[in-house]
């Protein structure tokens, strides 16, 4: 019989072949690709000495020679002090493919983050499904696709890609997950080329198809790092910017900063250019009338026409929506309005106010765009601000202008605050197309005096249609204020809708453009 010491020594080595499952060919592979263990990907992204493994000693059984975690690293630590959840695939083991107790441990895990209360990070590089393994390993995809979906909108899920991403791996991240960072070199497929080549005939490489910067300007990435450590430093920034779960709020970082205006706010009364045709960085507006100038930019490398993003207001984080002049005028398309509406409905689940900064001519005209369904794809937009219940502040600073009016954060469609600078102009449209239309039989009777009719009529428009005055006038702005009250009204504004509560409409859910 053996002894307690005996009992001891036995799981010291079961617990050190589990650390190292594929042994010495396991270490080689990984220097010849570069890349960390398992576990050391998890120790980058938690606190240090955060982590507790769960599932170590986890391998198939009847299978003598199984290896230790059969391809999951899986257990729990923290970031900044606070819980969360994660997983890890081990490339050393059958390539980090989904076997049965792989499957196992991630719904475990998963399951224990819905019970826990706190957020799920996974960390991806798998060759998809283990094919020797037939319909198990297809049947544990399902499950651990269906463990995550309980969780959306409950405990914020971050998928973090950092090598290959195949087959069946992509589902989670894509669909069942909110937010996905990369490094630049992973990738990301459903069918890889060589599948690809001997179904349809298409030749592709690897990058093209599903290369991070491809996927990225897909809209399906929405952070894209450098490499794995800025990968998970972007993961843990995001963490911070969001609460636990949906029940929490999340962390107050410095309230009460500069209570007083101060020089940056001043500049604010000069940023605008007096052209209405000139363009500027709304970043210089975003730094200026948030705390500390700290924002996290989410998807900032998709639909640049759009910003979105996480701020701080009075050391509560705010989600930010804001339209960008440098890029196509800052006006509104296809995929700047799922770039919106994924970032809305996020910030709504998880308790965040929105704040709207706008400056946008409107909805982007062409073909192209009704091609790729803009009226539906800005509708999930439209319909995102409507539903939305959580505080809504608004900020013109110059054009609203159309539709692109109403969808950043109109008043009519449900925001609570909205503000305006004396530079805004809010319209119907734009001068030159307005004219156009309401102007034309004037011009064609002034005859060779049709363009200085024309310029007479564009000035009048600016002067008194085209201005914040008429909004005033009739409450749908409630204050015209000078550009450097913008963080401190934006302050009070967020403070008197703190406890706001949310309507209960006695519906199941309602029905999105989809």
């Amino acid at each position: 019989m053996s002894t307690t010491a005996d009992k001891l020594a036995q799981l010291e080595k079961r617990l050190a072949l589990a650390a190292e499952p594929a042994g010495e060919a396991g270490i080689i592979k990984r220097a010849k690709k570069g890349i960390p263990s398992a576990r050391e990907r998890i120790g980058m992204l938690l606190d240090p000495g955060s982590f507790v493994e769960i599932g170590a000693l986890v391998r198939q059984p009847g299978d003598p020679n199984a290896l230790y975690s059969d391809g999951v690293v899986t257990g729990h630590g923290t970031v900044e002090g606070r819980p969360v959840a994660v997983f890890s695939h081990d490339q050393t083991v059958l390539g980090g493919t989904v076997g049965e107790m792989f499957g196992r441990k991630v719904e475990n895990i998963v399951n224990l983050a819905g019970r826990v209360g706190c957020p799920m990070v996974g960390i991806y590089d798998s060759g998809g499904a283990r094919i020797q393994d037939a319909v198990t390993s297809l049947s544990w995809y399902a499950r651990m696709s269906v463990a995550h979906k309980q969780l959306l909108g409950k405990v914020p899920q971050v998928s973090v890609i950092v090598g290959k991403c195949a087959g069946g791996s992509v589902y989670a991240p894509t669909v069942a997950t909110d937010t996905i960072v990369a490094t630049e070199d992973s990738y990301m497929f459903v069918t890889g080329p060589d599948v690809i080549r001997a179904v349809t005939g298409e030749d592709v490489s690897i990058d093209e198809l599903g290369g991070a910067f491809s996927q990225t300007e897909n809209g399906n990435i929405q952070h894209l790092a450098k490499d794995e450590a800025e990968a998970y430093a972007w993961a843990r920034s995001y963490l911070t910017f969001l609460p636990s779960s949906c029940h929490e709020v999340a962390p107050i970082v410095n309230p009460g900063l500069e209570p007083e205006i101060v020089a940056s706010d001043r500049e604010l009364d000069a940023i605008i250019p007096d052209s209405d045709t000139a363009s500027y960085d709304m970043h210089e507006i975003l730094l200026r009338i948030f705390d500390d100038g700290d924002f996290l930019e989410y998807n900032g490398q998709y639909a640049r026409n759009l910003i979105t993003g996480f701020a701080r207001v009075d050391g509560r984080t705010v989600g930010v929506v804001a339209n960008q002049p440098l890029v196509l005028a800052g006006a509104l398309d296809a995929r700047g309005s799922d770039k919106a509406a994924r970032f809305i409905r996020i910030c709504d689940a998880f308790q965040v106010p929105l704040v709207f900064v706008v400056d946008t001519p409107g909805v982007l005209p062409g073909v192209e765009e009704e091609r790729i369904g803009v009226i539906r794809r800005g509708g999930r937009f439209f319909f995102s601000v409507a539903e939305a219940s959580v505080p809504m502040v608004t900020l013109n600073v110059r054009k609203a202008y159309g539709g692109a009016y109403a969808a950043m954060g109109s008043k009519q469609f449900g925001a609570d605050i909205n503000l305006a600078w004396p530079t805004a102009r809010i319209a119907v449209m734009g001068p030159q197309s307005a004219i156009a239309v309401i102007g034309r039989r004037q011009i064609e009777a002034a005859g060779e005096r049709g363009e200085e009719v024309r310029q007479q009529l564009v000035d009048y428009y600016y002067d008194h249609v085209a201005t914040p005055w008429t909004a005033a006038e009739r409450g749908y702005v409630d204050a015209v204020i000078q550009p450097h009250e913008s963080r401190l009204q934006i302050r009070q504004a967020l403070r008197l809708l703190r406890d706001k509560q949310a309507t209960d409409l006695g519906r199941k859910h309602m029905l999105m453009p989809i």
